[in-house]
């Protein structure tokens, strides 16, 4: 499969919302959507299964992003809400084929997208 395609990002004041897609050129059993500041190990935000519709939310933005999919598209939406300066990251997108062990299972991500620029000023 071709790599899946980020877009939504931007800046935004703190406070703020953005909605960020995630488009795959092809059928995943699960998406996902990870963030990275440089200089820093990369961390996972949510994932979600594309045929039960089964969310997972890591800590890192719990109950402020929000996993949801169009399966008709082939896309993955992340909506972040109350977004704080140090949301400011390197947003990106992951599929798997297969579930395999579990979506929420992130070593198992083999198909990676570019990424989206989230910045959020003060």
């Amino acid at each position: 499969q071709a790599r899946p395609m980020e877009s939504g990002g931007g800046s935004v004041q703190a406070g703020g919302s953005l909605r960020l897609s995630c488009t795959a050129s092809g059928r995943s059993a699960c998406m996902a959507w990870f963030r990275q500041v440089p200089g820093k190990q990369r961390e996972g935000v949510a994932t979600i299964n594309t045929r039960g519709g089964d969310t997972w939310y890591f800590d890192s933005m719990k109950g402020r992003a929000f996993i949801s999919r169009d399966n008709a598209k082939n896309t993955a939406y992340l909506q972040l809400n109350r977004l704080k300066p140090e949301d400011t990251a390197m947003y990106y997108c992951a599929t798997k084929y297969e579930e395999g062990w579990g979506c929420p299972r992130v070593e198992s991500y083999n198909n990676w997208g570019q990424g989206t620029q989230v910045t959020v000023s003060p």
